[in-house]
């Protein structure tokens, strides 16, 4: 089960960096929240998966008798995905503001729209 989370890591970190090279914004964004996708998958696999195990030690705080399942990347992935929820937010609205105000969502017409800079 490792290996098919390992595989759909990478091909989905591949898909967002392909998503993020073109030059439009959005899809920009979109490359973002599968690059977060991705990376929390890759948390999840390295946690080891133990099927049917659940992360919660015995009453008096002894190890069960039985393989326990890694609570840290559990735990770490409920963050990064309230973070990575968060992140997309604002930046979505960074991208609805910029739209707003260019007319438009093509990263190098941006560019060229700012206006030339003493270099300060």
């Amino acid at each position: 089960m490792e290996t098919v989370l390992a595989i759909l890591s990478g091909v989905l970190t591949s898909a967002a960096l392909w998503l993020m090279l073109s030059g439009n914004l959005l899809r920009f964004l979109f490359g973002l929240l599968l690059l977060s996708n991705a990376v929390n998958l890759a948390i999840f696999a390295a946690g080891r998966l133990t099927t049917g195990a659940p992360p919660l030690l015995e009453p008096g705080g002894t190890l069960p008798a039985h393989e326990m399942a890694n609570s840290l990347p559990q735990a770490l992935l409920l963050t990064a995905i309230v973070i990575g929820f968060g992140l997309f937010a604002f930046a979505l609205a960074l991208t609805i503001r910029a739209y707003r105000s260019f007319g438009h969502l093509e990263i190098d017409r941006m560019r060229r729209a700012e206006p030339e800079g003493d270099g300060e």
